[in-house]
């Protein structure tokens, strides 16, 4: 049994978490139950040394101070409190399993458990989207000292890349105070944002490639929730979850084609057996939780210590770009 880490941004009704946004509440959540107001730190000095504590591993011989890595990840559209909770307890396993060491903490903003709510999640997330830098990655920031080296890693699915890309942009914009804050790795998952927004110089994204020291970017064309003729999305532009980066990027950003790996994923039930521990929503667009390989390969990006282009989990196609391996290594 251990503690969940997790900020809420849904407001309270009848002291049940709702679907609708509301002030940020910082939450200890035990395992097996499902976040409730009831769960909410009242100090939030003691949420943060708790999370500190949580994720501190080792030390840092440069500064000699705690060395740390602490995961944020950040949920997409139509996701209950109860597949919050799935998802983080999931990728806690998958990510202490494949090597890592920190914690791993939630950020759940309101989005309504249903598959045609995907307008007002959009702009529920929009509404809370700085919420997540003001109250989340700043607050941890503002807590480091000289002599820490704990990390702070994004890891968004689906919607909750626009959250992300959403959250910088808004701090840019209102500059805020001490705005010399940073995050380590963005990572994206299914990404619901236009790939042509991820262009180097693009208005949109340009304050979240500052912000962060890489963006990797997870894509997947068999992604089907992601697909052009998708109803719930109106036909919106191609997602960088489904068609990958665009060629114009920065250098710090770069994409895994997982299509290969997910077609064999999908065919062989051997590789399946092997790879897949859990599904926890729609496959094609939520493999990467509860998939062992996919871990090994964010543990492998959360690390830095290797290049991108030799994680022994990638492999380069014959233009030159990386691709998720079959797993057989």
């Amino acid at each position: 049994m251990s503690d969940n880490f997790l900020m809420c941004t849904r407001a309270v009704s009848k002291n049940v978490f709702t679907d609708e946004p509301g002030p940020t509440r910082y939450l200890i959540v035990p395992d097996g139950e499902v976040p409730s107001p009831a769960h909410e730190v009242a100090k939030l000095e003691t949420w943060v040394k708790a999370l500190r504590k949580a994720a501190t591993w080792g030390k840092d011989e440069r500064v000699g101070g705690p060395r740390g890595d602490i995961l944020v990840f950040i949920h997409g559209y139509n996701t209950s409190k109860k597949t919050v909770m799935d998802r983080h307890v999931q990728l806690k396993a998958d990510m202490s399993a494949a090597g890592f060491k920190g914690v791993v903490m939630s950020f759940d903003w309101p989005s309504a458990d249903s598959a045609l709510n995907y307008l007002e999640d959009r702009h529920d997330a929009k509404v809370t989207a700085m919420q997540l830098v003001t109250d989340g990655i700043k607050v941890l920031s503002d807590n480091q000292t000289p002599d820490c080296g704990i990390n702070i890693h994004l890891l968004a699915h689906s919607t909750g890349a626009y959250v992300v890309r959403e959250a910088f942009d808004d701090a840019d914009d209102y500059r805020l105070a001490n705005n010399a804050w940073t995050t380590s790795q963005v990572v994206f998952i299914a990404g619901d944002v236009s790939a042509s927004s991820m262009t180097d110089g693009n208005s949109a994204t340009e304050s979240l490639y500052r912000h962060c020291v890489r963006l990797t970017n997870y894509s997947n064309l068999r992604d089907s929730v992601l697909k052009l003729s998708n109803a719930k999305r109106l036909g919106m532009a191609p997602r960088v979850g489904r068609s990958g980066l665009p060629q114009n990027v920065p250098t710090k950003a770069v994409n895994i084609d997982c299509t290969e790996y997910f077609k064999t994923l999908e065919s062989d039930p051997a590789i399946r057996a092997r790879d897949q521990i859990k599904v926890i929503g729609e496959f094609n667009h939520s493999w990467h939780i509860g998939n062992k390989h996919f871990a090994k390969d964010l543990f492998e990006t959360l690390r830095g210590d290797l290049d991108r282009a030799v994680i022994p989990t990638r492999t380069l196609d014959a233009q030159g770009n990386l691709q998720l391996t079959d797993g057989s290594i």
